[in-house]
């Protein structure tokens, strides 16, 4: 399997954003090969003559307690370049893109600081568009309206305070789904906290918060290769601690609205230590789930990220190299 670009095999198309690039951004679907690209191009660039430090932009892998199911670079990886914001939160806190982008600017001023070239890497969509789009300035949401909007939601369900948008935000009732509740409460919450629905915020103009030169690499592999590396992977997952992972999840308490219980596999291995399902059972519903979200990610990609550098195929082992060299030459370190 061989490596290709919107423009030709093995060659990142020049433009003038890419022109001595500052900062590395690196997307994709869930098991589409980004960590493993990011280790390579880290390596590579050491080899150039410079460090670099690889940032996460993944909303999943910010957890401590979940090394393992939402795939975090292992203890060995991250011994071979710095890694940042990965792992540093708790399951049961509120993390948001608002935390996030606060957090990852100070990562990049950091690494900059440091003589380092900021890779970020991640599969949220969100998180880069924000970054490199800008995000609507809504004011924190005071914790006595937070606590009151899930305790609505804990006594009407989901589905009720998704009805209640349609009077008060229609834009974001006819955009978000039923069964999304954090997106749901977080609309009811902005409602609630400003008098200003959630829509009318995010139609203000906004101001990129980082204008840097960036490079934009984009996964995009065939599906059956992403779907067969999404399902071999969970295997890996089950062989290692996912089982012990999800029980120490449950232990938490936590509510289904936290965002850390989003984490791909975790519903169906909570069902499985509730006796509720079989393993087999878990790991085909896990599979076939985490499948499903590539499939809306690899979309949302496809549409919202037009102008990346697109990659269709990764092989991780021994065709890299001169994919590799393209982007060093990007950097202007050779």
């Amino acid at each position: 399997m061989n490596l290709s670009v919107t423009s030709s095999p093995d060659v990142l198309p020049a433009s003038a954003d890419q022109i001595r690039a500052e900062i590395i951004l690196i997307a994709g679907a869930t098991a589409s090969g980004k960590s493993s690209l990011a280790l390579s191009l880290a390596s590579e660039i050491t080899t150039a003559g410079r460090q670099a430090c690889i940032i996460n932009a993944d909303s999943m892998q910010v957890y401590k307690e979940m090394q393992v199911l939402t795939a975090r670079p292992s203890n060995e990886e991250v011994k071979k370049c710095p890694h940042e914001l990965y792992g540093h939160v708790s399951a049961g806190d509120e993390y948001n893109v608002g935390r996030w982008l606060s957090e990852v600017q100070a990562a990049i001023a950091n690494a900059k600081n440091a003589g380092q070239i900021p890779i970020l890497v991640g599969g949220t969509g969100l998180y880069f568009k924000c970054l490199t789009e800008g995000i609507a300035d809504i004011p924190d949401i005071p914790e006595d309206i937070r606590k009151a909007v899930r305790a609505r939601h804990e006594e009407e369900g989901t589905q009720a305070c998704h009805a209640a948008l349609k009077q008060i935000d229609p834009k974001a009732y006819q955009r978000l789904e039923a069964t999304d509740p954090q997106r749901v409460l977080r609309a009811l919450e902005v409602y609630e906290a400003t008098g200003r629905c959630l829509s009318d915020w995010q139609s203000d103009p906004v101001t990129p918060p980082i204008t840097a030169p960036m490079l934009k690499i984009l996964l995009t592999p065939s599906r059956d290769w992403l779907y067969a590396r999404c399902d071999s992977r969970f295997e890996a997952m089950i062989a290692d601690v996912a089982l012990e992972e999800a029980s120490a999840m449950a232990e938490l308490g936590l509510s289904d609205t936290q965002p850390a219980m989003k984490a791909l596999g975790l519903k169906e291995l909570l069902a499985l230590g509730n006796n509720e399902i079989s393993l087999e059972e878990a790991q085909l519903a896990a599979q076939q789930a985490t499948r499903r979200y590539a499939k809306r990610q690899m979309t949302w990609f496809r549409n919202q990220m037009i102008s990346w550098n697109n990659i269709s195929e990764q092989e991780y082992y021994n065709k890299t190299s001169n994919t590799l060299s393209n982007i060093i030459k990007v950097l202007d370190l050779v």
